[in-house]
């Protein structure tokens, strides 16, 4: 790697809010808001920023940008890394095959040419196949994804759910499946839903039609569960349930396959669901409530012959999988089937393969492994993996094929067909890149100590010649919230970190899924602050491990993660030289006034919920708690989206303009701002494409190294 000088940029920071700055930042709008939190006066001077359709927002939204892409475009090798990247994602991906009630087999595919990947169907799962839905002719710029293909039970219509510019608001089209001819049939302004059939409808979820222009940011209330029948109009749909006394609730239905029965499963006030099911075969309409908690992990997987097949937290904390009779539906009446493991595995998922046989994931210390069960639950063998990674089945009770696909971190997705008789897996798909040998680069899981003693694992990735000489670049990754773990997986835009000698580092801190409820409850509401304390003593162990030094640290984390990566740097300002917190949660104080931010209560709290709560987040909101006094900062580059309803933008308008005004340093605090883009999901690859190319032109510049695989193209 070669060095070169870091790129200075004059400036001057007006407006009456700021502070200073070494660059020119746009005057973001602000007023003198103040509000009271249980005696405490908060100040909230970018109050303004919230109202996202404003013209005073729009404004600052453009000039920030601008600001942001000058920045960039002043770069040598920008382009360069642009090219680099297009190259390492030009490459054929292929996804599970799933054998649908047509008798044909339906999969995702993508040549490395498209925005989105193509749903085919084919005779075989390696028949020759045909182009069924086309997502990327729903588009100019493939911005419209599909997100959900379901087929009725007869296999005569197929019902698809788009989104629109990666807005969480749905969609539904319903086709004949056999001419895939386009019926009159729209749904609008669902939200969190599938589409469930029975007879000659289906079941879905929505909102009432939101208030015009604040379609991407007022609160959702009223979640609703709604029977379309196909040929008639939206308006026409039949009202099947709703919870007038739960509004902050979300409600989702599933149906047993031929219709006797039906489950609803709630969420959004706990941790995890309640479930309650119906009889279809009698008149009664009476609900049965399986489970009125929403503390406890409750996900139907089938209704067979009346009863519930439930994957289930409630007295496993690393879950277990049950039979539910209705007849005797307290748990202490369930039949387990695989229980919780006794060796401190955490169950991820169950699924039927065939009618005699369950696919079960572990996880274990982070890493996938999956084993082949009877339908009563008698461990048949595990099924052998290659090495740490991630493994997802495509299996259903109807048939005995079994297809797997695995990944990790260097190991692009590899497709298999499983046979149940003898234990074997044959390849029949291996994804592969041009240049990409995964000999190269060594994965290792290492164990390192927080703050509180509590043993923390962490992935690390890099080249086989790369050497704990103190010289390396670390991106260091986290999430920690919300029950989810990281897993290795595979992301060929990481491949150029890995390619220039950067060490790539995954923590799994508290918070997540990996050790069951006693990791994430460790990470959650007054406990928040472990997150954070184990995402320092990953940098930290990084560094006295002799990998790399301050200089060279850059971290990273997206949603929840965003929150983790803004408190940090508050914390520790000194540790990083670059920080990247992308779609974040960074106004602790409000987040659940907007859209669906009530939903994640469960894991932060809210600033109303007592003097204590409000104290405690208060004191590590991202944007209540920037230095004013001229510590330095490292380089932060916010990221965000237009049409992110999921965090809504003002989180990360009012984190960038408040950093901007702040005495932190000369380091660059930038905010880029994507347009037709929202959470994530459904992403164009274009558009990855794009925000990678900038967050690493960001990243190299301001740690002062010229990536070398980049350089050589330009």
């Amino acid at each position: 790697m070669r060095l070169i000088p870091f790129i200075a940029m004059a400036a001057l920071l007006p407006g009456a809010c700021s502070k200073q700055a070494k660059i020119e930042y746009p005057a973001a709008p602000c007023d003198s808001t103040t509000y009271q939190a249980f005696g405490m006066t908060v100040n909230d001077p970018y109050r303004p920023l919230e109202n996202d359709t404003s013209a005073a927002t729009r404004a600052w939204v453009e000039a920030e940008n601008k600001v942001t892409q000058q920045y960039l475009s002043q770069i040598p090798y920008r382009d360069a890394i642009h090219r680099r990247l297009e190259a390492l994602n030009r490459f054929g991906r292929q996804g599970l095959p799933s054998k649908e009630n047509d008798g044909k087999y339906y999969f995702y595919a993508n040549d490395g040419s498209k925005n989105q990947s193509i749903l085919y169907r084919a005779d075989s799962y390696d028949g020759t196949p045909e182009v069924f839905i086309d997502p990327n002719t729903l588009s100019d710029d493939g911005t419209v994804a599909l997100t959900g293909v379901f087929q009725s039970p007869d296999g005569k219509y197929t019902a698809y759910t788009i989104s629109r510019s990666g807005s969480d608001w749905t969609e539904i089209y319903v086709m004949d499946t056999a001419t895939r001819q386009l019926l009159d049939d729209h749904i609008v302004w669902a939200k969190f839903t599938d589409a469930q059939w029975q007879g000659d409808g289906f079941y879905y979820s929505a909102y009432d039609a939101p208030e015009a222009g604040k379609e991407f940011s007022n609160a959702n209330s009223g979640h609703k569960i709604y029977y379309h029948k196909i040929g008639t109009a939206q308006s026409e749909d039949k009202l099947a349930y709703e919870d007038p006394a739960k509004p902050l609730r979300f409600h989702s239905a599933m149906l047993a396959k031929d219709g006797s029965a039906m489950a609803i499963i709630g969420s959004g006030e706990g941790t995890g669901e309640s479930v309650m099911m119906r009889d279809n075969r009698t008149n009664s309409g009476k609900w049965t409530v399986v489970e009125a908690s929403q503390d406890y992990t409750n996900l139907p997987v089938e209704i067979i012959d009346g009863k519930m097949y439930l994957f289930t937290s409630v007295g496993a904390p690393r879950n277990r999988f049950v039979l539910v009779d209705p007849q005797k539906p307290t748990s202490k009446d369930w039949k387990e089937i695989i229980p919780e493991d006794p060796d401190g595995g955490v169950l991820t998922s169950v699924q039927f393969a065939g009618p005699d046989h369950l696919i079960a994931v572990y996880d274990r210390d982070a890493s996938n492994h999956a084993y082949l069960y009877t339908a009563d639950g008698k461990l048949v063998r595990e099924i052998e993996l290659p090495t740490y990674g991630t493994v997802s089945v495509s299996s259903s009770r109807d048939n005995d094929e079994i297809y797997y696909a695995f990944s990790s971190f260097v190991y692009p997705s590899a497709l298999y067909k499983y046979d149940i008789a003898t234990g074997k897996s044959k390849l029949y798909h291996q994804t592969e890149i041009e240049g990409l040998d995964p000999e190269d680069y060594v994965t290792e899981q290492v164990f390192y100590t927080s703050a509180d003693g509590t043993r923390v694992p962490m992935f690390t990735v890099r080249h086989k010649d790369v050497v704990a000489d103190g010289t390396n670049p670390v991106y260091l990754y986290g999430y920690g919230g919300f029950n989810i773990t990281l897993n290795p997986g595979f992301n060929a835009n990481r491949l150029l970190w890995l390619e220039n000698g950067g060490i790539y580092a995954q923590a799994n801190l508290r918070g997540g899924a990996e050790y069951g409820d006693e990791w994430h409850e460790a990470g959650t509401k007054m406990k928040k602050l472990n997150v954070f304390n184990d995402f320092i003593a990953a940098a930290e162990y990084m560094i006295a491990q002799g990998w790399t030094k301050p200089e060279l640290m850059t971290i990273e984390g997206g949603s929840n993660g965003g929150l983790l990566v803004g408190a940090t740097v508050n914390l520790r300002p000194d540790l990083f030289k670059v920080a990247i917190p992308r779609v974040g949660v960074m106004d602790m104080m409000r987040y659940h006034l907007f859209t669906i931010g009530w939903n994640w209560a469960p894991d932060y709290g809210t600033a109303d919920d007592s003097e204590e709560m409000a104290a405690y987040l208060l004191g590590y909101s991202p944007i209540h708690n920037i230095k004013n006094d001229g510590t330095p900062y490292p380089a932060i580059m916010v990221t965000t989206a237009d049409h992110d309803d999921r965090v809504v933008p003002a989180h990360s308008f009012k984190y960038a303009a408040t950093l901007q005004a702040a005495n932190t340093g000369d380091a660059p605090k930038l905010i880029r701002i994507d347009s037709k883009a929202g959470h994530g999901a459904g992403k164009p690859i274009s558009k990855v494409i794009d925000e990678y190319t900038d967050i690493y032109s960001f990243i190299y510049n301001n740690l002062g190294i010229e990536p070398r695989t980049a350089a050589k193209d330009k």
